[in-house]
């Protein structure tokens, strides 16, 4: 039987289409996922998103032990609820996973990882703790609500206490506070201004409603993945995995390289990928012609060689087709890209896409 969440009643109730997402029933759309996408990107959107893994990890040792866990660096996290972005890596310098980590203090410090990965992540994280004074606490009684767009601010300003309301609005980006309502961080995955909430499951129904009543539009994950494509947000499983490094997954600037002491998991390898230099990397594609550009299509190079489409979909914002695609680091400003048969010219770009709602497409 797939896990639900505190909130599937409310799905159902907003005629959302359910489908099977990593072992959860969860909503794909609640009708049209291009009218949810735009809704997000003009205006405001909820997504529930409580499949996703809430750790804590404390002790003496929380801080060292990330250090060596992660391959970005959280002694670069000062201030209480300041967020860092990071892969997981295993040995051979594969990503295992991406994340993100809040620095609550020395001692705590509070990681949310994907849910398709939870079994694994869970498995290996706990593996790496036998040499370090932690614990690790699953967060299971816990839902994660997101709250993304332009009037984002605006409607959970609207539906929260005044003091949590003025804190919301003082709230910088990738930052989050701990309040006793609600940990709500400025964070998220759609290249829009908003909020991922951390909460008690037995009060979430209460503030999705809330949110809703305020006009805030419920969304699905088919919007959800063509927001984070035109941000140029990767998707694990997708753009990177454990045979693929940050290296050649446009993520070379969440590795930190400095100090050269500091040894985390992972870094032999990539020390050793770095100096050979990586033979592939992560691009931005928009399709020139009219098609739709998808997963594992062949991109092809003339002269240097052939990739593969990792991510790709049609740009509601955009209204074309747009893809990552991992080719030969030798790759340009163009591509042909296999499409039943045919090649299609494709440009290749950096992402992202759009940002706050406007093409970067030059």
């Amino acid at each position: 039987m797939l896990k639900r969440t505190s909130l599937y009643d409310e799905h159902l109730k907003a005629g959302g289409k359910m489908v099977d997402f990593s072992g959860w029933d969860m909503p794909l759309h609640y009708g049209s996922q291009v009218e949810e996408h735009h809704k997000v990107r003009q205006n405001a959107g909820i997504f529930d998103v409580s499949h996703m893994t809430i750790v804590d990890i404390e002790g003496d040792d929380a801080q060292p032990f990330l250090r060596y866990l992660l391959a970005n660096d959280v002694i670069r996290l000062k201030n209480k609820g300041k967020a860092l972005y990071s892969c997981m890596l295993n040995e051979t310098g594969g990503v295992i996973d991406d994340l993100i980590v809040y620095y609550m203090r020395e001692d705590w410090y509070r990681v949310v990882v994907n849910a398709a990965t939870h079994d694994k992540d869970i498995a290996w994280i706990s593996k790496q703790t036998e040499s370090f004074d932690v614990t690790l606490t699953e967060q299971s009684d816990m839902s994660m609500i997101a709250v993304q767009g332009p009037e984002a601010e605006k409607k959970l300003s609207a539906v929260v206490d005044d003091a949590l309301a003025i804190a919301i609005q003082e709230l910088s980006p990738f930052n989050a506070i701990d309040h006793a309502q609600m940990f709500v961080a400025r964070t998220g995955y759609t290249g829009e201004d908003g909020f991922e909430l951390l909460l008690d499951s037995d009060k979430a129904v209460s503030i999705w409603q809330s949110l809703v009543k305020e006009g805030v539009s419920p969304i699905g994950l088919g919007a959800r993945d063509t927001l984070r494509l035109e941000a140029g947000m990767n998707l694990y499983g997708s753009d990177m995995n454990e045979d693929t490094s940050p290296l050649e997954s446009g993520l070379a600037w969440t590795v930190a390289w400095e100090p050269e002491d500091r040894n985390f998991i992972g870094r032999s390898a990539l020390s050793k990928l770095k100096e050979s230099k990586p033979g592939y990397k992560l691009v931005g594609l928009v399709l020139e012609d009219k098609g739709i550009l998808r997963d594992h299509q062949k991109v092809i190079a003339a002269g240097v060689g052939e990739g593969e489409i990792t991510s790709g979909s049609f740009s509601p914002t955009l209204g074309k087709s747009i893809a990552f695609a991992r080719v030969p680091v030798s790759t340009e400003t163009s591509c042909s890209v296999e499409i039943r048969g045919k090649l299609a010219p494709a440009k290749v770009v950096q992402a992202p896409f759009v940002r706050k709602g406007k093409s970067c497409i030059t």
